[in-house]
């Protein structure tokens, strides 16, 4: 039987040029592409390679023609300020212009490269967006990073201009920015021609230098911009991998490609409608914030929310039931650690009850595996589909997921559900060969990939074919392992160093903490791979308990030791697990596991640039020297 989802998706692998040209008659062209693929020079393929568009037309005067001018565009709701604010498309896109008009009295023209390093606040996706109206490059860098993360961008990038702010802000915690930008431009060898500093109310700082000037004082004598026409294949922007070691990956996104395959997501994946208010629970300095905070939702002519704050602590485990009541949003993506936090502070779901959520339709969860026990538990709470779907910062939007506006398949706990149209997803063993249903393998995508994903990285060809092509002739390597079903139905099991060997016998970590995080005490745990001498490698949990449950180290450990023993067998070689009072994380809370391996194998690790709280390492060295875990700590 021949379901709405099967006959998309094939249609867009058995003739992509005709699928991709139909949907980019969606969106606004200065003129249209007479030629859909240039595959004269694999693996560098472009996509709409004569069309002429330009990104912010595409997201904010494009929606105005079409007569949503007045319909709300950007919603920010800021609980770790008390601030909130509305912009329609007419006032975003005047905001949008003037600043535009700045940059340009700045001697910021066309293709030449902008730094961003802001705090969720409305004028980080003002500068993004007048960025593309007039044909520059912005690189937005996290505001968490440290100074020598923003030092290797800047230097990479070879950036004229940076944009910052006086501050950002953590629960309880002013995070100032003038340090963290000084000691990037000590450390930077390019030179930062302007500073402009969006200045917070209350914590404004002084500017030092003539290079330096206020965010309120470049506008001054600033004139509205029109948007330039850009070529499809110029760039929009650049996004570095926030790798824990070397230098960062400079991912590029052509501009054509971008807006084509972000527009039609937001209906066929996400069902969401011009009508409707979404909301991406992510910061703008990472993929996530990029395609789904601005990009998608604006070329869509949909409202989205900029959200600063965090999923407990500003101020409860309450202010995402408070967002999605008071501003009537339809769906909301986020990061399973967001849930996890929620659901280890308010396990009963007591904030849940006080709101109304009758506008609610879909959570959509990516960035790290979304363990069963989290995902039971939000749909238990929500009585919504709870969607867990997988993507890279390479592809820009989803590679696997359940298409809630196409076609609703059977949700399997643990699978990203099925490729999207556009990616030809494949499962490979060592040899370059075709993975059984159930078997483990590398997850690569025929080229070409669809529009929308990296062409290459940021001046540097080569490094794109030596991470991405050379392994696998013909494919791209998404780094990530897993393997499919016999219903086509896509599992990843994490990158493909978290699949151990074990006396030569290849098993998943991901596998272990799926029954690990299904125990009912347990509220989030990382099983990493560290060295023995008999095995290779055998594998070691650590586990953050729920709060109120109160057990110990011992007792949990045999019951770990039993599940895993019951549900993979003793080849697992599961004997230790560590009950520690957290995990060690990026700032985007994806768990570095990496680190905690390295503890356990050589006593130490260097601490990665994007690790959330330093001292967290110390926490698990001291737990694994307590309870000998790791050959480091053997007495």
């Amino acid at each position: 039987m021949t379901t709405k989802y099967n006959e998309i998706y094939q249609s867009s692998i058995n003739n992509p040029e005709k699928f991709w040209q139909e949907i980019s008659e969606d969106i606004f062209w200065f003129k249209k592409p007479t030629k859909v693929l240039n595959k004269f020079n694999p693996p560098f393929y472009k996509w709409f390679e004569d069309g002429v568009t330009n990104t912010c037309y595409n997201a904010l005067d494009y929606n105005i023609e079409q007569g949503r001018g007045e319909k709300t565009a950007l919603i920010y709701d800021s609980p770790i300020t008390g601030n909130k604010a509305k912009f329609t498309y007419k006032e975003l896109r005047h905001k949008v212009s003037k600043f535009a008009g700045a940059l340009d009295n700045q001697g910021i023209k066309k293709g030449d490269r902008v730094i961003i390093y802001m705090p969720m606040v409305p004028e980080a996706v003002v500068a993004m967006l007048a960025c593309g109206r007039i044909g520059a490059i912005h690189s937005v860098v996290f505001g968490g990073f440290a100074s020598n993360e923003l030092a290797s961008r800047i230097d990479d990038s070879k950036a004229k201009i940076l944009i910052t702010a006086s501050c950002g802000f953590e629960p309880g915690k002013t995070v100032e920015y003038r340090p963290l930008v000084d000691g990037a431009l000590k450390l930077a060898k390019h030179n930062i021609e302007k500073i402009i500093f969006f200045q917070r109310k209350g914590y404004e700082i002084k500017l030092n230098s003539p290079k330096e000037i206020s965010w309120n004082e470049v506008l001054s004598n600033s004139k509205d911009m029109d948007c330039v026409e850009m070529r499809s294949n110029e760039f929009a922007y650049i996004l570095y991998t926030s790798g824990t070691t070397g230098v960062p990956k400079g991912i590029v996104r052509d501009i054509g490609g971008h807006i084509v395959a972000l527009k039609w997501t937001m209906k066929n994946i996400y069902n969401i409608d011009a009508d409707d208010v979404w909301w991406s629970a992510s910061d703008i300095g990472w993929i996530v914030g990029h395609s789904y905070i601005v990009y998608a939702p604006l070329f869509k002519g949909c409202t989205t929310v900029l959200f600063e704050g965090k999923p407990v602590g500003t101020p409860d485990a309450g202010v995402f039931w408070r967002i999605i009541s008071e501003h009537k949003v339809k769906s909301l993506f986020t990061a399973p650690t967001a849930f996890r936090a929620i659901k280890k502070e308010d396990p009963e779901g007591k904030f849940f009850s006080k709101y109304d959520l009758s506008s609610f339709e879909s959570l959509f969860l990516a960035g790290e595996r979304a363990d069963p026990d989290t995902i039971k538990w939000a749909e238990n709470l929500l009585n919504v589909p709870v969607i867990d779907h997988w993507w890279q910062t390479e592809t820009g939007w989803p590679i696997c997921s359940n298409m809630l506006g196409t076609e609703l398949k059977e949700i399997k706990v643990g699978s990203a559900t099925v490729p999207v149209p556009g990616f030809d997803v494949h499962v490979l063993n060592k040899n370059g060969h075709e993975s059984k249903a159930e078997e483990t393998g590398s997850i690569v995508i025929k080229l070409p990939l669809p529009p929308g994903c990296l062409p290459t990285l940021w001046n540097d060809d080569e490094r794109y074919k030596n991470s991405y092509i050379s392994d696998f002739p013909g494919f791209y390597l998404t780094g990530d392992g897993g393997y499919k079903d016999e219903d086509g139905y896509v599992f990843v099991m994490g990158r493909t160093d978290d699949v151990i060997n074990v006396a030569g016998h290849r098993l998943s970590t991901g596998e272990m903490e799926e029954l690990i995080g299904g125990h009912e005490a347990v509220a989030e745990c990382a099983v990493v791979g560290i060295e023995n001498e008999l095995k290779g490698q055998v594998p070691a949990g650590f586990v953050v308990l729920k709060d109120g449950y109160t057990v110990d180290n011992e007792s949990l450990e045999s019951e770990l030791v039993k599940v895993i023993r019951n549900n993979i067998g003793a080849i697992a070689n599961f004997k230790q697990a560590a009950i520690v009072k957290r995990l060690p994380k990026t700032r985007s809370g994806k768990i570095l596991r990496k680190s905690i391996r390295n503890l356990a194998d050589h006593g130490n690790t260097p601490i990665p640039s994007t690790i959330d709280d330093p001292l967290i390492i110390d926490e698990i060295k001291d737990k694994m020297e307590e309870l000998e875990i790791g050959i480091a700590f053997q007495r």
